[in-house]
């Protein structure tokens, strides 16, 4: 222990050494002091759960055959869009290259800081720190292409996304933004990770244009496991981290709050989930430019009105046709942008800090200089947002079709992308319907439904092989098993009762009691047929430690008999 203590001073030391005698100018992004270096190590390992919370809203939204598919997403926007960001997308929004400029830094790529650099330490944290965003931005984008977009395009998309959040991050936080050096205020990202993750969601949910209204969701408790909240509270930096945190809560209290009142009276005295949810979400989205710049009020306010905006303008994005499931553009989108434009209008001094450069809001005095800026920001992001979006997705439509087939979107992401089988949500009756128009569903057909054991599968057949006759047509008698004729079919419904019975301490046999005929089909296209009063034993000992499967005849039952449940 006293080892690494000794050590960690001696960096200390080394670092104080020179900033004092080197004339390089640190920049600020690396300006960190050891405990500023730990709470941002720390902030970025809570800012990357929000890809879980991402993950369980959208799979929630999203009907229950591309649950899957969704989240595997969530993943590859970690693995795909991580790596790139490391490539080149660190340093085109940071880079302190000769070559950087207003527009684009350049330099620092494949960032790999030796030990004996006395920033090592401060670039690692600031590159963990820029990634979690930049991951976050690029996930907001995969709820609104959720259900109908290639899995293969997705991938190529995440890849090659960096280079859209990258280059406005740079204008807006890097040394040479041209934002930044005008005076543009965005603390923790409602303009370069909401409002480009928003415009971009925007873009690709518009090129889907069939869209005009809410499905119902895949699975609603996951929806409502708002991870993102807790992912949030790490959305600051590290001085004032305290204030930010409590004004992040306040201003989702006051979102949450208008979308309960809001829905339970658009919804005749019920809440709808996703007014809820996007509700508080579209709050912690305003509030995160200016999360510590604000008075409580401020915060509530702030929280409010970007509440109420998502309320009133998603159903009109509906109407315009832009087909987006979980609501991310008007969430990311309209939030993204109350919330760079609210800076201009309540922000404080923060003294001693010169995050606002000395300026105040306009409703606090300041003027409209940084009102103004704040929303040359705003439609500056969402225009390249939107834009270099349309061209990307342009790009990679040309190399992989960024749409499913309509016959795999029938059939599901998950059983076409990724060979899973969900049970009983209508995947064998489109594989049916599928079948007649010579669609090759050879493969799809052999893919097991998920929960099943095939070993088990093969093993309950050959039992049920073991007992039947060879001839299809056969069927077992009460005392033994002899053919008799197949009785013609009925349409009477077919109905069977478990009986359970206890006599003394000792519990009896319980059996499966059949009314009617009934046959079972098998994989071998064989059919075993009980006749009517039959009884299949089901303890073990009487069936198949013994070997044996003889079925009794049963008792005249009463169908009004409670301990009987009656199955049509």
């Amino acid at each position: 222990m006293g080892r690494i203590v000794n050590s960690t001073a001696s960096a200390s030391k080394a670092f104080n050494s020179f900033a004092r005698n080197s004339t390089y100018v640190i920049p600020g992004i690396y300006d960190l002091e050891i405990e500023d270096t730990n709470w941002v190590l720390t902030s970025s390992f809570i800012i990357f759960t929000m890809q879980t919370g991402f993950g369980m809203l959208e799979s929630g939204c999203v009907s229950v055959k591309n649950e899957v598919n969704i989240m595997m997403k969530n993943i590859v926007d970690v693995v795909l869009g991580g790596f790139t960001y490391w490539l080149f997308g660190y340093g085109m929004s940071f880079g302190r290259g000769s070559f950087s400029n207003p527009f684009i830094a350049i330099g620092d790529f494949l960032i790999d800081p030796g030990v004996d650099d006395p920033l090592m330490g401060q670039i690692f944290a600031a590159f963990l720190f820029q990634l979690s965003f930049s991951t976050t931005a690029t996930t907001i984008v995969s709820g609104a292409m959720a259900e109908r977009c290639n899995f293969k395009a997705y991938c190529l998309f995440s890849l090659l996304n960096t280079v859209i959040y990258c280059v406005p991050a740079g204008w807006v936080w890097g040394e040479h933004g041209f934002l930044r050096n005008l005076g543009v205020v965005d603390i923790a990202g409602s303009g370069p990770v909401h409002l480009i993750g928003g415009s971009s969601a925007f873009a690709s949910a518009a090129i889907y244009s069939n869209g005009l209204g809410a499905l119902p969701l895949g699975n609603p408790v996951n929806a409502c496991m708002v991870v993102l909240w807790w992912g949030w509270l790490a959305f600051n930096r590290w001085i004032y981290s305290a204030r930010a945190a409590v004004m992040t809560m306040l201003a989702s209290f006051g979102g949450g709050f208008w979308s309960v009142m809001y829905s339970l009276f658009r919804n005749d005295g019920k809440v709808d989930i996703l007014d809820l949810i996007n509700g508080i979400l579209a709050s912690l989205v305003s509030v995160t430019a200016g999360c510590f710049l604000y008075r409580a009020w401020e915060a509530i306010l702030v929280g409010i009105i970007g509440s109420i905006l998502v309320s009133f303008l998603t159903p009109i994005f509906d109407k315009m046709g832009v087909d987006d499931p979980v609501g991310a553009s008007a969430v990311h989108g309209l939030g993204g942008m109350w919330g760079v434009i609210a800076v201009g209008l309540f922000s404080d001094n923060p003294i001693p800090l010169e995050t606002t450069n000395g300026r105040k809001g306009l409703l606090k005095g300041g003027g409209f200089y940084m009102f103004g800026i704040q929303c040359l920001s705003a439609v500056c992001l969402c225009s390249w947002g939107v834009l270099s979006t349309f061209v990307l997705l342009w790009v990679i439509n040309k190399i992989v079709p960024i749409r499913m087939d309509p016959n795999e979107e029938l059939l599901g992401a998950d059983l076409v992308e990724h060979k899973i089988n969900h049970h009983s949500i209508g995947i064998s009756r489109a594989l049916s319907a599928l079948i007649p128009l010579e669609v090759n569903l050879k493969e799809l057909l052999e893919v097991p439904k998920i929960g099943r054991n095939p070993g088990h599968d093969n093993c309950v057949e050959q039992i049920r092989q073991h007992y039947m006759d060879d001839n299809d047509n056969d069927e077992w008698s009460p005392s033994e098993r002899t053919p008799t004729r197949k009785p013609q079919k009925r349409k009477s419904k077919t109905a069977f009762s478990i009986k359970s019975e206890s006599s003394g301490r000792r519990r009896q046999s319980r059996g499966l009691t059949f009314n009617n005929n009934i046959s079972f089909e098998t994989n071998h296209r064989k059919s075993l047929t009980f006749k009517r009063g039959h009884i299949i034993p089901a303890d073990r000992d009487s069936a198949l430690h013994r070997n044996e499967f003889i079925p009794t005849l049963s008792r005249h039952v009463d169908r009004n008999n409670p301990q009987y449940a009656w199955i049509d």
